[in-house]
């Protein structure tokens, strides 16, 4: 089904993957996880290792999975797949089970991850360093616009453990 390769051989543009495609982030344990659907994030090679970078608002209910879990995994889907995105994106965990009315098939990754067998690509990660944005930092003023609420994102930053692409 999936096989793995190394982070330096996704073949996907970074843009497009994260910003175009979107993904699902998912962290928690089989018998309790969340996933939510993000188009925030990169890749990059830091402090000598491939990681990630992924942005989370303190009111998602999957904020508080990535809190207590070490591990969580970026899923990528195929286009067809884009009203489920959309689905994770607007319905929050604490009210519906997303995985009951979506029909995606959960499986656990090597490292304990949480993901779905119908992504097409799963990078699997583990939490390495977080980071809570501050207003008073933003060189650009227009970037305050994305926070009418002043609900600013928590940045994580985790370590490329394995990289699964669909056969």
């Amino acid at each position: 089904m999936f096989k793995e390769i190394q982070p330096e051989n996704i073949r996907d543009n970074a843009f497009k993957l994260i910003g175009k495609d979107w993904m699902l982030i998912t962290a928690g344990k089989p018998e309790s996880f969340n996933t939510m659907t993000a188009a925030w994030g990169g890749f990059g090679f830091l402090w000598n290792k491939n990681v990630c970078f992924i942005f989370i608002r303190p009111n998602r209910y999957t904020y508080k999975f990535v809190e207590e879990n070490s591990i969580f995994t970026l899923s990528f889907f195929e286009e067809q797949y884009r009203g489920i995105l959309e689905f994770c994106g607007q319905s929050s965990g604490r009210d519906t089970d997303k995985i009951k009315k979506t029909g995606l098939t959960v499986f656990q990754s090597p490292g304990g991850g949480i993901s779905f067998k119908e992504a097409r690509t799963v990078i699997e990660c583990r939490k390495i360093y977080f980071q809570d944005i501050n207003p008073k930092n933003f060189a650009d003023a227009s970037i305050q616009n994305n926070y009418s609420e002043k609900d600013y994102h928590r940045m994580y930053t985790g370590e490329i453990l394995h990289v699964f692409n669909k056969e």
